[in-house]
């Protein structure tokens, strides 16, 4: 669990500082780590080099600006995700994607992660689960609230590969029973996704359920998170798994492009209405909320 811990500060430390150069000292130390040790630990669990990772990283978060920034020209999204210009960009797209970004079919990648998607989730539901609609459509009544959020410290337990039956459950039970006995049990939970499925492979994706905390020392599993100020637009919602699928989808493609905000370099976050699974999994209440740039 200590290296697990580890490793998690490392990959922390790189999402909060993608746009700029990554040294393998800067990550290890980070992680404290020795250089030769932490790039054999870091490969073990993950299952990538740190360079692979942050490569992968770069490139998904390329894709999202791409999905949901459409405006900035592909040099300002190369130099956004941390490549060192748009040919670098460009270069490592194509070998990873086989095609320049210019014409990479968005369209056509994303919808092949949404019905891979789907299919986890018909999977676990017992039966086909309605979980997008055709953009500028909202029967479920959506409306969104533009808050301002003050800066917040979070206990979390990671959960990779998070779509996998009851793993995000599981993880929430561990933290509740660390937090019950320090009295931090009803305090604001939270679950951010650091990835979209329609852009990160679904095993590949992470998930941190988390609580706001005041302050602790972090250990084992259990790590702790600082986010900074932000404003989100915040949907309230009380249904199933496939209404909040729905309302993340259309906060993303009817909401978004309509409001003339952008996204902020920060993950989407599920903000529950008391404990996590407090109706079981079969309904939710919770606030959705998609951070976005101030202006």
């Amino acid at each position: 669990m200590d290296y697990a811990e580890r490793v998690n500060r490392a990959v922390d430390h790189i999402v909060r500082n993608l746009a700029r150069p990554l040294r393998l000292e800067e990550v290890s130390a980070a992680a404290g780590f020795s250089p030769f040790h932490f790039h054999r630990i870091f490969k073990t669990l993950l299952g990538e080099t740190l360079q692979q990772f942050v490569k992968r990283q770069r490139l998904e978060r390329a894709l999202y600006l791409m999905s949901h920034a459409p405006g900035r020209s592909l040099t300002d999204v190369a130099l956004d995700c941390g490549f060192s210009s748009s040919s670098d960009f460009s270069r490592s797209f194509r070998q990873h994607h086989g095609v320049a970004p210019s014409l990479f079919d968005l369209e056509a990648f994303r919808s092949t992660r949404r019905d891979a998607f789907e299919r986890i989730l018909t999977t676990q539901a017992g039966s086909p689960l309605l979980t997008a609609l055709p953009a500028g459509q909202n029967p479920d009544g959506f409306e969104v609230v533009l808050r301002e959020l003050p800066a917040r410290t979070v206990a979390y337990i990671r959960v990779h590969n998070p779509y996998r039956e009851g793993a995000v459950q599981a993880a929430c039970e561990r933290l509740l029973a660390w937090a019950i006995p320090r009295g931090l049990a009803d305090g604001q939970w939270l679950g951010y996704m650091w990835d979209e499925p329609e852009i990160v492979e679904l095993a590949k994706c992470r998930y941190d359920v988390a609580l706001v905390v005041d302050d602790f020392q972090p250990a084992g599993e259990i790590g702790r998170f600082e986010f900074s100020p932000m404003r989100v637009a915040e949907l309230v919602l009380r249904g199933d798994m496939a209404l909040e699928a729905r309302a993340f989808d259309w906060l993303y493609k009817t909401w978004l492009p309509r409001s003339g905000h952008v996204p902020d370099h920060q993950p989407a976050f599920e903000a529950w209405i008391g404990r996590p699974f407090a109706h079981g999994n079969a309904h939710f209440e919770l606030a959705c909320q998609l951070p976005v740039q101030p202006g």
